[in-house]
């Protein structure tokens, strides 16, 4: 009995995953069940407004017949075939997100097993898929109507072509299919969340601790020439539709002006989302797209650029949000209220029915005493926490290969330094947990060996 569960402790955990996702599916359609009546989207609305309107109008835009490209195309295209194939199921929606995760656990355990040589690879991988597995935060967070499932796969996926990629000893057809694959995934990857090309650059840097020069830029140019032509297409129409240049999506000025204005600190510290700051005086909403994108963007920049005192205090802060054990944000507005910054940074929660856009009775959910702020923030501060003391062992024993395990370390440092430029949550880290856990893992194994050694 014990031979046939060693041998096949993969098969093992992604059974575990699949089930503790069905589980949560039907124990909780309160929470999952967006498709029956009455039930409230927790995820994105604009997701599935999207994918509704393609259908049934062949275009990609929020309003109906109207081309625009303020999402990333996607994980709403992924959606439209969903609900073409099996209809508007929250039902289908969650069993093609379980199933993400699954191809995203089997490639955690391949990049660990090939990061660490020998047995201990796999045992190392295996744990790091279990972690995975029954990590509360995303089992919760991958059943909802959001793109997380497929942006994980999508990261697990480039990360392990890197390494298989940088394991070739010489330039033949394996080498540059892998290439062209891994510059396929690069570009995709950019349609759902423009995040992978500072990664991409630091990679580059990852190879040359093995590589040569010339063995580098063999394999990383053909990366970078591929992912470019795939983006081509979406990036013609973006300039076609609005009359200049989109880099993927109209959010960034949104999302860079929310995480660097005055409201930013006093907002994070208060413990709600920054998504609920008030526009800039001078940046009035206007219907055009591309213009309200320029507004922002441009008011962000200003801010950073007329307040470099504030920079410090303004990178700790979103800093300890991103890497907060607890669930960020810590509040949310129930409908019917909006946030106010005064003008001496004191946060105030205004109840006259006049919510911000956006507000739903879903954000309630994570702010009264339901079972999620009761018993979830309280587990996620044990499980991650204690996967996250267990990563800062792991790390510190694994110092001295850090020529192969850098690769996990620059996952980490490129996300956490693109969300320091605009804004972090805990649903922005929880996609590179997974391989924060690695190093977990390694410090669990480390610890067995030890005590198995003195035994």
């Amino acid at each position: 009995m014990r031979r046939p569960l060693v041998n096949n402790k993969l098969f093992l955990v992604l059974v575990i995953a699949f089930l503790a996702r069905l589980g949560a599916l039907f124990a909780f359609p309160s929470v999952f069940a967006f498709s029956q009546p009455g039930g409230d989207i927790h995820g994105s609305v604009a997701y599935d407004a999207y994918a509704l309107n393609l259908i049934e109008t062949g275009v990609y835009g929020r309003e109906p017949g109207v081309p625009d490209s303020v999402l990333p195309p996607l994980y709403s295209t992924l959606l439209a075939l969903i609900y073409a194939v099996f209809g508007r199921s929250y039902v289908a929606v969650g069993l093609i997100h379980a199933l993400l995760d699954v191809c995203a656990i089997a490639l955690l355990y391949d990049i660990a097993r090939r990061l660490f040589p020998g047995g201990r690879g796999a045992r190392i991988g295996a744990l790091s898929a279990l972690f995975f597995a029954l990590y509360p935060y995303l089992i919760f967070q991958n059943l909802t109507l959001n793109d997380t499932a497929l942006w994980i796969t999508l990261l697990h996926l480039f990360v392990w072509l890197m390494i298989l990629l940088r394991e070739q000893e010489r330039e033949n057809r394996r080498t540059f299919a892998l290439a062209a694959a891994a510059g396929i995934v690069l570009g995709i990857s950019a349609l759902a969340r423009a995040l992978l090309p500072p990664l991409a650059l630091l990679v580059a840097l990852w190879f040359l601790f093995r590589l040569s020069w010339r063995q580098t830029l063999l394999r990383t140019l053909p990366v970078a020439i591929v992912s470019l032509l795939v983006l081509l297409p979406w990036l013609v129409r973006g300039a076609a539709i609005h009359g200049g240049f989109v880099a993927v999506a109209l959010n960034g000025g949104e999302n860079l002006y929310q995480g660097n204005n005055r409201g930013t600190v006093p907002i994070f510290r208060a413990g709600y989302d920054v998504q609920w700051s008030s526009r800039p005086p001078d940046a009035p909403r206007t219907d055009d797209p591309y213009l309200n994108n320029q507004l922002l963007l441009n008011a962000g920049l200003r801010y950073l650029r007329e307040n470099p005192g504030h920079i410090p205090e303004l990178l700790w802060v979103k800093f300890w949000v991103y890497w907060n054990p607890q669930v960020t944000p810590l509040n949310n507005l129930r409908a019917g209220e909006r946030l106010r910054v005064t003008a001496d940074g004191v946060v105030q929660i205004i109840s006259d029915g006049d919510s911000h856009t956006g507000v739903s009775a879903a954000n309630a959910a994570y702010q009264d005493e339901s079972l999620f702020a009761v018993v979830g923030r309280n587990l996620h501060i044990v499980y991650f926490g204690g996967l996250w003391l267990l990563a800062i062992g792991g790390a510190v024993l694994s110092r001295r290969d850090w020529r192969d395990l850098s690769l996990l370390f620059f996952v980490q440092i490129s996300q956490t330094a693109v969300y320091l430029l605009f804004h972090p949550s805990t649903r922005y880290r929880s996609p590179t947990d997974p391989l924060l856990f690695v190093f977990s893992a390694l410090a669990l194994v480390w610890l067995w060996e030890r005590w198995r050694g003195r035994a």
